[in-house]
């Protein structure tokens, strides 16, 4: 999942935040119980909309799940904002691994969902399968995401036969960003519209349990909507999806130029900066803060003697 560059400009600052209350809606409280796919799929059903957001550590993964974020994504944007590339097809597939482990660790009532990086599993099935199975034993994932067409269907129809749950990312596909120039929005001609419901319809018939469609217009969300039943999650494709999802750093304000779709909901960035800045003068002025340690009893005198 990427930030579609070619898309970004300064985001509006979001103060308010919805107060509908719902019932059994998991908006806005602790996760007191484990997230299953059995949940998204009653939220869907009941329209209660679900949020979802990136994730790549344990301790942002903690404060996520208290704030009752249902799913966490540990996405392959982490190598744009973790790891500072400028492609997503650099994210490391063993450390994708680790961070998911990490994200279950700090959030283990969130439903997590692991994105298998570029080529971790185009080059064979064999090699797919395995990767996906790692996944699930040592990051311990509820679920794998995928970037397909439905050229995709015997891998995932392979995938689910294991036991495997699989979310098809359709729509903008940022692994494939190099056959275009780079990233961009998908689905704006009736063609190209068409093949992605196609393909949406052709993954949830090979098995996939979620969708999660990426840069379209709301026409070709609302479409795929009524032509598949599985719950569909968006990034920049409107408000009709089951649930929503950005890049955790976008959210909070620490990214420069976010895409035109996320609108923060804090400037942690300028936060940071400024406490970042206060520590520099305190360092200077030799007024660091916080409680030192002493000696026991009478070991000053001891040790001044030697």
């Amino acid at each position: 999942m990427s930030r579609t560059a070619s898309d970004r400009k300064p985001p509006v600052e979001v103060t308010a935040v919805s107060s509908h209350e719902k019932s059994e809606s998991l908006l806005g409280t602790p996760l007191k119980k484990r997230v299953t796919l059995r949940t998204l799929r009653k939220m869907a059903n009941t329209g209660d909309a679900f949020a979802c957001l990136t994730a790549y550590d344990a301790t942002t993964s903690r404060w996520l799940e208290r704030a009752g974020v249902p799913v966490l994504l540990i996405g392959d944007s982490a190598a744009e904002v973790v790891l500072g590339f400028d492609r997503t097809v650099q994210m490391p597939l063993d450390l994708t691994i680790t961070l998911t482990a990490a994200v279950r660790r700090g959030a283990p009532n969130a439903f997590v969902m692991a994105d298998m990086p570029f080529m971790s599993y185009q080059a064979n099935a064999d090699d797919a399968m395995i990767n996906a199975g790692r996944f699930m034993t040592e990051g311990n994932a509820d679920c794998v995401k995928l970037e397909v067409d439905e050229t995709y269907t015997p891998l995932v129809e392979r995938m689910t036969r294991a036991g495997i749950a699989v979310c098809a990312h359709v729509g903008s596909r940022p692994s494939t960003a190099a056959l275009a120039g780079g990233y961009g929005s998908a689905g704006r001609s009736a063609d190209e519209a068409e093949r992605i419901v196609r393909d949406a319809v052709a993954l949830e018939r090979a098995g996939a349990v979620l969708l999660l469609i990426e840069a379209v217009p709301p026409e070709v969300t609302e479409r795929v909507l009524r032509e598949t039943s599985v719950p569909l999650i968006g990034i920049g494709a409107g408000p009709a999806c089951h649930g929503q999802i950005l890049v955790v750093q976008d959210l909070l304000g620490m990214t420069d130029a976010p895409p035109r779709f996320a609108e923060r909901s804090a400037s942690l960035g300028t936060e940071i900066q400024a406490a970042a800045a206060d520590w520099v003068k305190r360092v200077s002025l030799r007024d660091i803060g916080g409680k030192g340690y002493e000696m026991r009893e009478g070991e000053a005198d001891r040790f001044y003697s030697r």
